[in-house]
């Protein structure tokens, strides 16, 4: 089996990046989606070299973040599920985007390439409901005129562990599958009803299953599919274009965004409209107290924010991420992290 990118990372990290033993009072302490820990993994190298300070991030999935800053274990959480306002206020925290991305859907079907399979909305909730269950499927045959579907039967791999990617896909689902909406609806963490599943834990278990499982469907953040080489589907957008994923389409379906209409700037990206809009993008945040036990730990992540904001844009989109823009972190810096305390 190939090695996954995370694997790679980890190892690199293990080695002296995240648990380094010569700089462990300094480093900074995180945890939570996995969704976004490609890019941090990227920012955490570079700042260490210009900085000498370490980033000790889990990659445990969004639920586990806001477990682990709600426990006070670390000095940030991430969330690619946006905490609603009321518990943001219940909690004394402050929420605000790090970086944009998208969950694309991929497949393991031989003799298919990126891009080569199509799919919409409707039919993506059917085959994770069980209701499709083969790819030669009427309903997946007509989106893809003049390529041969294989009658095979489909696996659906899906998150078994507490997921903002989860959220993002089901987010996605539910606006534009009234089925989906009523028998299945949007989470974290969701009833999968297929009968032929399978579970992975984090954006690397379902990476890692698909390219594993013949005739499988997946879905995960696009670095994961890009670096491992997991074919991924074009996707049916709100404006009726066929687009794939990549850090334009993403920005598309953001720049109509207005961040802080919404308590804690939670706003969702999926089914943005704009003829380039990728239907199943999304913000990942970062959850931090406005009186944290520790000061200055909480000044060390923001130091860490901002140096990424202001550094690490090339590296977010070499990864096919999309760095905000200045005039957000900007707005971030005057509206958000003036409520923590120094």
């Amino acid at each position: 089996m190939k090695r996954l990118f995370l694997k790679s990372v980890a190892a690199t990290t293990l080695a002296g990046l995240f648990l380094s033993g010569t700089a462990l009072a300094a480093d900074i302490t995180g945890a939570g989606a996995t969704f976004p820990f490609p890019i941090y993994a990227k920012w955490a190298e570079a700042y260490k070299k210009e900085t000498g300070v370490g980033l000790n991030y889990q990659s445990i999935g969004s639920s586990g973040g806001i477990r682990q800053i709600r426990a006070k274990t670390v000095a940030f959480g991430a969330s690619d599920a946006p905490v609603p306002g009321a518990d943001l206020d219940k909690d004394g925290m402050v929420q605000f985007p790090a970086v944009i991305g998208g969950t694309v859907p991929v497949f393991n079907l031989e003799g298919f390439k990126p891009g080569d399979v199509r799919i919409n909305g409707t039919v993506l909730a059917e085959i994770y409901m069980g209701t499709i269950t083969n790819w030669n499927d009427p309903k997946l045959v007509a989106l893809n005129p003049g390529r041969p579907l294989p009658n095979q039967a489909i696996t659906v791999v899906h998150r078994a562990d507490g997921s903002g990617t989860t959220f993002n896909f089901t987010d996605y689902l539910a606006v534009v599958s009234k089925d989906w909406a009523d028998k299945v609806g949007k989470g974290a963490a969701v009833k999968w009803t297929a009968a032929s599943s399978v579970g992975g834990k984090g954006n690397e278990g379902v990476a890692a299953n698909v390219s594993r499982i013949k005739g499988s469907i997946g879905y995960v953040e696009y670095a994961y599919a890009k670096r491992n080489n997991i074919p991924h589907m074009r996707m049916l957008n709100a404006d009726g274009k066929y687009v794939d994923p990549d850090d334009k389409t993403f920005a598309a379906a953001a720049a109509g965004a207005d961040w802080f209409s919404v308590p804690g700037m939670g706003v969702s990206l999926v089914n943005a409209k704009g003829a380039d809009s990728w239907p199943i993008s999304t913000a990942s945040f970062i959850l931090m107290y406005k009186a944290p036990a520790d000061k200055a730990a909480s000044n060390e992540v923001l130091k860490f924010f901002d140096w990424a904001f202001k550094n690490g844009k090339q590296m977010a989109l070499e990864l096919e991420y999309v760095p905000l823009p200045d005039a957000l972190t900007a707005q971030i810096r005057q509206r958000v992290w003036t409520q923590i305390a120094r």
